[in-house]
């Protein structure tokens, strides 16, 4: 068989990525076997591949190519979302450069500009996916902006709705100044950050007294309209029906009592603004306060600022502060650690903010979910998860799905007058137009009376029906593919979105179908440097995931990710890693060249030795394939590929093919070659998900196939019984074979210079590798005897005891000085080891690891000392 002499990954991946897409293995169609469905978490529009996408899409891979081979209708959706904050941000800052400001365009305008962004950048994260060797069916390429999933999205809110579970509401929400859009609480990222706290003093009207309040954000006085005091308080019993004067802003306040006052937090007053603090909101609407807004949708304060108008907050602050000094209103300044929200897609510090927005509610929605993660029918994957889940759940609050953007689903409400209800929710404009002329009694009302609400809805609102609107389930809820494929098996995707996308994507599935959207959910960890740090562009520690392909393959950047990365936890990530992914495709090629290039004749008998090395590892396989099914079935991906790891690098490569190698310049015998060849095929069959390209590439050396015999569709290897036995009794035989080459080496002994070896077989042990022990050894004899051998090197496996003679091979005389030096040494260190042993204050006081570790050494230089004392004894006599 003729194979290249090097392997070139970049032309093998090329080659077979092209082929499986033009035989169309990698598309699904409805038939009449099991289906076996992953929707992949679809990456944002605009996105590029990084470290993260490559562990997900790589474990995403390694489970659909396994389906395959196990005979399922195998299914891989893929897509992207339009992602509207990340998007926008990125049309708006392409505008700017191009000298063009977001407001001067109509909603239109802006539109096509985003979907020209879209068009140009929107393929390129799927296009980087395929160079991963992902085997997602393109031809279902979906994207949440695409005329089916927008319609369903649009149909979903409407009949929440209509259900009364979706309302508009008057709140104080999570206002992004950058983005100039609200928020969920979920989108917000708390961060401890040291700051300062103000003590600042307010007059009492008609009297030269103060109170003195502390606050975090002196900017705000200017929408202070009150003060508060807890009822309790002694201290301030003199001010109860007073009011004080706003410093600079010289508005006059009430004095109100509640007991919502921490009487021990800053100065026990309490300045309120109901604008800009939830918990102020609350207590403004409790005592009727005014309620000023300062700020502008920028997070520059407005007319409301005075001489401040038109600055950004964090500048009016540090102006403010030296303007209330130098009037002799801050008393003074101390530091202050507190939590200060950031939004997770700008990063930009919080804004409260009084709007009118639309929410869901929740409650009612989160419990089937819930209840099916408690109950096992939604597995998550590790465990440890569940907690975190059901804490979310149980604490749910109502999601703002609004959004002040223009890229999304425009919210399908319709106004017709100026009152706050003056509006109707429909799927259409048309139908709002009779749903408005029946509300109002007027048959006149034209369809230009009616403005659609501008926001769009929350980017998750779209995502959470994912597993749904790919088959086009919210449309058409009984067609024959969402009866089929939904619903899918199993979802991989990193756990900070386990509430944003996984929980609503149950939510949802329990709503519109009363039925789970997949049944596992495996939770990968986080790819962080070899600091822990996260991996990002910011910090500069993330390699170009194409960069790694290019230089050590897509299958060895697959086998580096997966070597350490276990469910759930975080992926240290090493470029060593992918290097010894790299080693390791070598070696299943190498190894693939050798048996190639041997020579078989059909007239030589199988040795005996090859033989017994089949039927041993036809057992270790075995083995293996029992290991493998328990890891994919607990989703330990990580230590499935290690058990194909050492089985192929250790057991194939390092045992199986020495034990069968036929002599130097001589041919193999054909059964022994068409026995390791069938054994190859399985191999490469439990490679492949791992390793597509290099399984594919040897798969197709071996002999001519058509494409209904490529290895991407073949079958899975079968189970057969396992000999125990044989491989015990192995274990056994390479620890003798250890022990010879160990000798050969010491004593300078070449390997092409015949040797025998004498056993004092206390054990009675089996004989079954006699055979290979003698080929492995290059023995000209192997004999079993009743005495010890003298003047022989000796060493013990288990009770049985193996004899070298080495006459004429070593100096007697410097042996013998040599190990007696070598005993002196071990008895001495021994000792030392067991004094320390004895010592009962080292005993108590060390941790039970160290004294683990000393009682090691203790029984390995007892058990050198007798092998020491046997060697000596032989080459005495």
């Amino acid at each position: 068989m003729a194979i290249a002499a090097k392997y070139d990954a970049k032309s093998v991946e090329e080659k077979w990525y092209k082929y499986w897409l033009q035989h169309n293995y990698f598309h699904s169609e409805v038939d009449d076997r099991e289906a076996y469905t992953i929707v992949i978490p679809p990456p944002n529009v605009t996105g590029v591949l990084h470290m993260g996408h490559m562990l997900n899409n790589t474990i995403q891979d390694v489970l659909i190519r396994r389906a395959r081979l196990k005979g399922y209708n195998a299914c891989w959706v893929p897509g992207t979302d339009h992602a509207s904050i990340a998007t926008e941000a990125k049309v708006v800052a392409k505008l700017k450069e191009d000298g063009i400001n977001k407001n001067d365009l109509t909603r239109e305008e802006f539109l096509e500009h985003a979907w020209e962004w879209t068009h140009k950048h929107g393929g390129i994260i799927l296009e980087q996916l395929k160079k991963l060797g992902a085997s997602c069916d393109w031809e279902r390429t979906a994207f949440t902006m695409d005329d089916n999933l927008s319609a369903s999205v649009i149909k979903v809110f409407v009949d929440l709705y209509n259900k009364g579970l979706v309302y508009r509401g008057y709140r104080m929400v999570n206002w992004d100044p950058e983005a100039k859009t609200t928020l969920s609480d979920e989108e917000v990222i708390y961060e401890e950050k040291q700051g300062n706290l103000y003590y600042l003093k307010y007059k009492i009207e008609g009297s030269d007294d103060t109170l003195t309040i502390a606050t975090t954000r002196p900017e705000t006085i200017m929408g202070d309209t009150a003060i508060c005091i807890n009822p309790n308080d002694e201290r301030f019993t003199h001010l109860k029906g007073k009011k004080a004067i706003v410093p600079i802003a010289n508005r006059i306040i009430p004095i109100i009592e509640d007991e919502y006052v921490d009487m021990e937090f800053g100065t026990g007053c309490l300045k309120v603004t109901p604008a800009h603090d939830q918990n102020d909101k609350v207590l403004g609407d409790k005592h009727n306060l005014e309620v000023i807004d300062i700020f502008n949708d920028d997070a520059s304060l407005n007319s409301f600022g005075l001489h401040y108008e038109g600055k950004d907050r964090f500048v009016v602050r540090k102006e403010i502060v030296k303007e209330l000094e130098s009037i002799g209103v801050l008393e003074k300044t101390e530091t202050h650690l507190n939590k200060v929200g950031t939004s997770e897609r700008t990063k930009a510090v919080i804004e409260p903010k009084l709007s009118d927005q639309w929410f869901l509610k929740m409650k009612d929605l989160a419990q089937p979910a819930l209840d099916s993660v408690l109950n096992k029918d939604v597995n998550l994957v590790p465990e440890k998860f569940i907690n975190t889940y059901r804490y979310w759940m149980e604490n749910v609050r109502d999601w703002n799905i609004s959004r002040q953007l223009w890229w999304g689903h425009q919210i399908p409400a319709y106004f017709y007058g100026d009152g706050k209800e003056d509006f109707v929710v429909a799927e259409s404009a048309e139908e709002a137009l009779s749903l408005a002329q029946e509300k109002t009694g007027n048959k006149e009302l034209l369809a230009t009376d009616l403005t659609q609400d501008p926001d769009a809805l929350d980017t998750w609102f779209s995502s959470w029906l994912w597993p749904m609107s790919v088959f086009n389930g919210i449309l058409e809820p009984d067609n024959k593919e969402i009866n089929y494929y939904y619903p899918t098996n199993d979802l991989v995707t990193a756990p900070e979105i386990l509430f944003f996308w996984v929980a609503r994507m149950i939510i949802a599935g329990y709503e519109y179908r009363g039925e789970k959207p997949f049944t596992n959910v495996y939770l990968t960890g986080i790819v962080r440097d070899k600091q822990r740090r996260k991996m990002s562009k910011s910090l500069g520690n993330s390699p170009d995931p194409l960069d790694l392909i290019e230089q050590y393959g897509a299958d060895g950047i697959r086998v580096g990710m997966l070597l350490s990365s276990p469910a759930g936890n975080d992926l240290m990530f090493d470029e060593d890693l992918c290097k010894q992914g790299s080693g390791f495709v070598n070696k299943i090629f190498n190894a693939s060249k050798l048996i190639f290039g041997w020579e078989v004749d059909d007239a030589i008998e199988q040795p005996k030795a090859s033989a017994v090395a089949i039927d041993w590892y036809t057992s270790k396989f075995q083995k293996a394939l029992v290991e493998l099914e328990n890891n994919y079935n607990k989703y330990r991906i990580s230590d499935a590929l290690m058990t194909t790891y050492k089985l192929i690098w250790d057991d194939f490569c390092g045992w199986l093919l020495e034990m069968i190698k036929p002599a130097y310049q001589s041919p193999i015998d054909a059964k022994t070659y068409k026995e390791v060849i069938a054994i190859l095929e399985d191999n490469l069959k439990i490679l492949h998900p791992f390793v597509p390209f290099i399984s594919e590439e040897i798969w197709q050396q071996i002999t001519d196939r058509t494409p209904e015999q490529a290895l991407i569709i073949e079958s899975w290897p079968k189970s057969k019984t396992i000999d125990e036995k044989l491989t015990q009794e192995f274990e056994i035989a390479a620890e003798v074979i250890s022990g010879i080459r160990t000798i050969r080496k010491e004593k300078n002994i070449a390997f092409k210079d015949a040797i025998t070896l004498s056993v004092l077989n206390n054990e009675k042990s089996n004989t079954t590798f006699d055979s290979v022990i003698s080929k492995l050894g290059n023995l000209s004899a192997l004999a079993y005897v009743e005495d010890k051998v003298e003047g022989a090197l000796s060493f013990r496996v288990k009770s049985n005891e193996y004899f070298i003679p080495v006459s004429g091979a070593i100096n007697i005389e410097e042996e013998v000085k040599k190990l007696s030096e070598e005993l002196a040494y071990t008895e001495g260190f021994l000792k030392s080891v067991q004094k320390k042993l004895q010592n009962e204050r080292f005993v108590n006081n060390a941790p039970d690891k160290v004294i683990a570790i000393e009682r090691k050494k203790e029984a390995d230089a007892e058990a050198k000392i007798v092998t020491l004392k046997s060697s000596l004894a032989g080459l005495k006599g």
